[in-house]
């Protein structure tokens, strides 16, 4: 049995979501605690063990790795932990959005989103701040839960272009939120943690998100939506579905999803150390150019991902990224990086969106937040990791 289609407004509501402004901040960020702990002298902090960790790692090559790279191999560190704890969270996250509802779990998401963010506004230490991003990691169940509620909320001959729309939402997010996390960074309100300003209006709208959420948001569980009887009367839906015939091993489809990722290898979160280290842009430029990667996916999920059948829209997006690390492998200008970018771009408007549309084809209605939980945590088992390891041991 299809999910019974929700109205346009209510998909509206169910897919509002938050900003996203550390990313184009990362590795500002770290050099800002790095010199904080260097001129405190603190050896024994937690920051210098990682680091000389990293030291130990690098002279490990047979060819050592210069120590211009610490702040990029430490991105790579961080990025892999909070890939990691998201690997391990999400089947739980959706596996309890299956039992308690969507909009339950959702809303206990959201409450360790803001612990996580809290934590980064008092963050005048690298202790602090990790503490943040491992809060963060373990409750990080946006993406997955939007995806569930799309699958509960379309029937199949929608689920693509409503996919779609939940990525677009996303890139809408990508657009402006490094943009606008860039720019609050340059506001110093807090000696003590120049990132004050970004963080805490990152705090207040995730807040506002979480109250509007709690206000406005249906719950989408079929299992859970009332429905319209006969008589007119509304009821619980309690009529067991037949069994769900698959067309696509879920492990096939998860296996693509890691061998995707493994080389994808958290472009979003790695892009702003490849301009840091190459070109030396500033969070300000790094920003802008995320913003760009977000509008150009969002106008093509809009356009043209929302209309094409979900595995067409794999093989395009897999195309574009080959096409896009050509160029990066070969980068040698910003127009090269423009233009890498924009394929990158077609890649994030695409791949993801039509593997999710297809993992959500083979999931029954009462296991859906659970199967997508997992096609998630395998995406992001060494999601970020890679890219900083191979930049820094070219």
């Amino acid at each position: 049995m299809s999910a019974t289609p929700v109205p346009q407004d209510k998909r509206k509501q169910i897919l509002k979501i938050s900003f996203t402004f550390i990313l184009p901040l990362f590795p500002n960020l770290l050099e800002f605690y790095r010199n904080l702990e260097t001129a405190q002298g603190s050896s024994n902090s937690i920051l210098n063990r990682i680091l000389l960790g990293l030291n130990a790692y690098k002279q490990s090559f047979s060819r050592p790795i210069s120590d211009r790279y610490d702040i990029v191999l430490l991105g790579g560190a961080l990025g892999s932990l909070f890939s990691f704890l998201q690997a391990i969270a999400s089947p739980v996250i959706g596996s309890l959005s299956d039992k308690y509802g969507r909009r339950t779990a959702l809303l206990w998401s959201m409450a360790g989103n803001i612990a996580s963010v809290a934590l980064w506004v008092a963050a005048t230490d690298f202790r602090t701040f990790l503490a943040s991003r491992i809060v963060g990691g373990l409750s990080e169940g946006n993406v997955q839960l939007a995806t569930a509620m799309a699958a509960d909320v379309s029937d199949e001959k929608q689920r693509g272009a409503t996919m779609a729309l939940v990525g677009a939402c996303f890139s809408i997010a990508f657009t402006f939120g490094p943009a606008l996390g860039a720019a609050l960074a340059n506001v110093e309100t807090v000696a003590t943690n120049p990132f004050a300003t970004a963080a805490g209006f990152s705090l207040f709208l995730i807040v506002v998100e979480t109250v509007y959420l709690y206000l406005y948001l249906p719950e989408t569980l079929p299992a859970s939506r009332p429905k319209s009887s006969a008589n007119g009367t509304r009821s619980k839906i309690s009529d067991p579905a037949p069994k769900h015939i698959r067309t696509n091993s879920h492990l096939v489809l998860n296996l693509t999803h890691f061998v995707f990722i493994l080389f994808f290898s958290g472009m979003e979160f790695s892009f702003p150390f490849m301009t840091y280290d190459l070109f030396a842009y500033s969070s300000s430029q790094s920003g802008k150019l995320l913003g760009f990667v977000g509008l150009i996916a969002s106008i093509l999920q809009g356009s043209v991902t929302r209309r094409l059948h979900p595995l067409r829209v794999v093989k395009v997006g897999v195309v574009a990224c080959a096409a896009s690390f050509f160029l990066l492998g070969r980068l040698t200008t910003e127009a090269g990086l423009w233009g890498a970018a924009s394929l990158l771009a077609v890649t994030t408007a695409t791949v993801v969106t039509g593997l999710n549309s297809l993992s959500s084809f083979e999931a029954e209605e009462g296991e859906r937040g659970g199967k997508l939980g997992n096609h998630r945590s395998w995406g992001k088992t060494l999601d970020p990791s890679l890219f900083p390891l191979q930049k820094a041991t070219d």
